[in-house]
């Protein structure tokens, strides 16, 4: 088996393959340290926390990861909190990405799992015969692997998904004509949850990562670069669009600014022959939601347990892993489409002020009505499944 990217998807499906005694060889583009140290996502459903612990990967996360189970919508100059967990029963677990990849990286390699690092010009041959294999270039030189099977979990622009034949494969792509430009500061949280500011300037988050390190989003108009939001403009922003009375932001040294193409995509089916994609490989989700790495753990799990069936002699799960994880997927992508329109619609009054209207009422409705705030709590925290 060749798993092709390591990311959380990845490194899951990596980990598991070798626990069930399935041989696999892990390659990855980058280097260790890069991917180590890499920032990226930082929520996890309570799910798939769960769904990582009984499979034996999830200690380090479990012991050491802060719980949430409230977030502040600030709107008009008030602070609305929105206690989920109290509703679901459910947290989600701050967990930058980078330490779970650290974490399933060296469970994988200390249990002697073998993996490449810093591989270049990776093709795959064959995938709809019984015998496909990989090529790529390491260390200089040319290796192959000849597979079972070929996980590609090597994210948006990796090479595993432009091996989809375009007659048989679509890709729905949904954009939202805006950026993000995401923060991150050496500044310790201003809040003890994540604030979601809904301002006529436009959309803004503030979500902790450490004790000492917030992540903060800003919705930028299309076509800005990074180059146009200096740090003071970028305080004054989020000054402007998250503080409230008794609610102030705290500053601090950034370290990273980065503008996010806001959009969405999903490859139908998510396999061809003889290659199962997992990931970003398979489905893009804007991080309006947090939805993107525990739809990736979704498919690890799926993908794991059905390769596991099939070697133990029925490939009737492996032959369903498309139609088993694409549910979830269009499901995460509703919720981030509904979202959306409430966080950046208010921002467009004066554009299309009928959709600014209907956000607000949408706000209004969520905040008001016991029944509209359960049913959003419970596409918030995510699918509640025995994973």
């Amino acid at each position: 088996m060749a798993v092709v990217g390591a990311g959380p998807a990845g490194l899951t499906v990596a980990n598991l393959l070798r626990r069930a005694g399935i041989g696999c060889v892990l390659l990855e583009a980058q280097s260790r340290a890069f991917i180590e140290q890499r920032p990226r996502a930082g929520f996890i459903e309570e799910w798939a926390v769960r769904g990582l612990e009984q499979r034996g990967l999830g200690e380090q996360l479990v012991a050491k990861a802060p719980r949430h189970g409230k977030f502040e919508f600030r709107f008009a100059g008030q602070r609305h909190v929105f206690r989920y967990g109290d509703v679901t029963g459910q947290r989600h677990f701050v967990y930058p990405q980078q330490l779970l990849v650290t974490d399933l990286v060296a469970q994988y390699t200390g249990a002697g799992g073998e993996a490449v690092f810093e591989v270049s010009d990776v093709e795959l041959h064959d995938l709809t015969s019984d015998a496909p294999a990989v090529t790529f270039r390491a260390g200089g030189e040319e290796h192959r692997i000849d597979c079972g099977f070929i996980a590609g979990c090597d994210g948006a622009r990796g090479v595993c998904q432009g091996y989809f034949p375009a007659e048989s494969t679509v890709k729905a792509h949904h954009d939202y004509g805006i950026g993000w430009l995401a923060l991150l500061a050496e500044a310790p949280p201003s809040a003890d949850g994540v604030l979601f500011g809904i301002h006529p300037r436009g959309f803004a988050a503030h979500m902790a990562r450490t004790p000492t390190v917030t992540r903060f989003y800003l919705q930028t108009a299309p076509g800005e670069t990074e180059a146009d939001w200096p740090d003071e403009r970028v305080w004054q922003e989020l000054h402007t669009r998250l503080t409230v009375p008794g609610g102030a932001i705290i500053e601090g040294k950034l370290f990273e600014k980065r503008i996010l193409d806001m959009h969405n995509y999903v490859v139908e089916p998510m396999s061809h022959g003889r290659l199962h994609l997992a990931g970003e490989a398979a489905h893009l989700v804007a991080p309006i939601a947090a939805k993107g790495m525990n739809l990736a753990l979704h498919d690890a799990f799926l993908l794991t347990d059905a390769l596991q069936a099939y070697y133990a002699g029925d490939p009737a799960p492996l032959a369903g892993y498309s139609a088993a994880c694409l549910p979830l997927v269009w499901q995460y992508q509703e919720f981030s489409l509904w979202l959306s329109d409430i966080f950046h619609h208010t921002a467009a009054a004066g554009e299309n002020p009928f959709a600014a209207r209907v956000a607000e009422a949408r706000m209004r409705r969520l905040l008001g009505s016991p029944a509209a705030a359960a049913a959003f709590a419970e596409l918030y925290i995510g699918k509640n499944a025995d994973l």
